[in-house]
């Protein structure tokens, strides 16, 4: 059975989903443009900033970094798109995506563009915030210490972007907007070793 996984934030970025995958996804042949029903985007994922380095004018500010989540939500229906992957890709996009569970959503996603792949779709999963990330958000919003990278903020507004056409506008007045700030503060990733 082949597995897709639908990406709303930071893996809609052909930059950003290839860095995990070891490989350069290809628009059309790789990935989809897609939506799902019963999911609304939101600002509802915390991540505590110990253990990781950040930089910018503003990083003394918080102590806790937002991503992008997903709660159900019938009426809601988010862009995004759909990646094959194969199983050992499954697994490093699982640990990427560390305090969030892989859940169904095939029968709620319909592709926006044809591709190779569009009769071959027999499972698609998406990635939902556990209850800690969201407790951590919570927590962190209501001391006045979370707040949203400038960098992932940037990526994810790109990628909309440059999807499809309109999606970048889709991509905002379906996303609330979020409760905390966004900030100059952005993670220094440690060099790669080959």
């Amino acid at each position: 059975m082949t597995t897709w996984v639908f990406g709303y934030g930071s893996l809609v970025s052909p930059t950003s989903l290839g860095s995990t995958l070891g490989r350069a996804p290809r628009r059309g042949v790789d990935f989809l443009a897609a939506e799902c029903d019963g999911w609304e985007r939101r600002w509802n994922y915390g991540h505590p900033m110990s253990g990781m380095t950040y930089a910018g004018s503003q990083v003394d500010m918080i102590d806790t970094v937002v991503a992008l989540g997903v709660v159900p939500n019938d009426a809601a229906c988010m862009n995004g798109i759909i990646t094959v992957v194969s199983e050992a890709e499954l697994e490093d996009l699982d640990r990427r995506e560390r305090n969030y569970d892989r859940v169904d959503v095939t029968d709620g996603v319909r592709l926006l563009e044809d591709g190779p792949w569009t009769m071959g779709i027999d499972r698609v999963v998406t990635y939902v915030p556990r209850q800690a990330a969201l407790d951590i958000y919570t927590e962190a919003r209501d001391r006045g210490r979370a707040g949203i990278e400038i960098r992932y903020w940037n990526l994810v507004n790109d990628a909309f972007e440059v999807l499809l056409e309109g999606q970048g506008d889709r991509y905002r007045s379906t996303t609330p907007a979020p409760e905390v700030p966004v900030l100059d503060v952005s993670r220094v990733d440690p060099p790669r070793v080959s």
